[in-house]
């Protein structure tokens, strides 16, 4: 498997994995307790009073800024079990415990950890060096993340690929339909305009009185002038219809012929014709 044939997809459920492939980071940096519990509290709640808040975004740059060797360069590397307890170590009072454990929850929750899980053969610490094996219980768990990302992008892809279908044929459905209803308002509007060319004709030859004639025809007779009238604009705007071309002659082909004597030339030389008939 590839960097290029996982999917990046969102990491909604990345803390899960983060939790079963990375360090404890809730138990990363485990003292013995020096003094009475209620002393601790006290000195706990001075020290983190003390560190400034930050989001995971400026955790990881600080980071990659104090320890490039491991955070920083393009292809993500395994890290050392216990890392926190280093990063507090070589960085004292710059990190809280909240803001190290929600960057390490996403850092090692992202696609590109998962796949160098499943690609490295050790882990590393923040110099960069090996820093341990990685265990074939990490591994699995980082590999079973990875397909599950990968079939939930592949479904996504599919929906997706079905939606885009369902929204094609819908607006093809669509357009056929605008289509077909302009169609049969034209022809509609042709029908119309035919019936009153027609209701035209019948009354400049008909012998009825205007009231017969709107009774037999079934229109009121308050629209008959208004109809006529459309039918003389639209008689009169419409385009005369073409005179039959007549064909000319086609007289006799001997007319047609060149004049003028038949050369030696035209005639075929001789056993070149056609051999006479037996």
């Amino acid at each position: 498997m590839s960097t290029s044939d996982t999917p990046i997809v969102p990491e909604e459920a990345a803390q899960p994995v983060a939790e079963s492939i990375a360090e404890p980071v809730a138990d990363a940096a485990v003292e013995p307790a020096a003094e009475p519990v209620a002393d601790a509290a006290v000195v706990e709640a001075a020290a983190v009073a003390k560190v400034p808040e930050m989001t995971p975004s400026e955790c990881a740059r600080q980071l990659k800024d104090r320890f490039p060797a491991l955070f920083a360069g393009n292809v993500a590397k395994p890290l050392k079990l216990r890392i926190q307890a280093d990063i507090k170590e070589r960085a004292p009072g710059v990190f809280t415990k909240a803001v190290m454990s929600a960057f390490l929850r996403r850092h090692t929750g992202t696609t590109a950890y998962l796949i160098a899980l499943t690609k490295a053969e050790h882990r590393f610490d923040l110099d960069g060096q090996p820093a341990g094996e990685i265990t074939d219980e990490h591994r699995q768990v980082a590999q079973e993340e990875l397909d599950r990302r990968r079939a939930v992008h592949q479904e996504r892809r599919v929906k997706e690929a079905e939606a885009e279908r369902a929204n094609r044929d819908k607006a093809r459905a669509e357009e056929r339909a605008a289509q077909t209803q302009q169609r049969e308002e034209q022809e509609l509007q042709e029908q119309k305009r035919r019936n009153r060319a027609q209701l035209l004709r019948d009354f400049e030859k008909t012998t009825l009185t205007r009231a017969n004639f709107c009774v037999l025809k079934g229109l009121p007779e308050s629209d008959l002038d208004r109809v006529l009238e459309i039918a003389r604009k639209e008689a009169a705007e419409a385009p005369p219809p073409q005179a039959d071309r007549p064909h000319a002659p086609r007289g006799d082909r001997r007319d047609q012929r060149p004049a003028g004597p038949r050369r030696d030339g035209d005639r075929p030389a001789p056993g070149q014709g056609r051999p006479p008939r037996r």
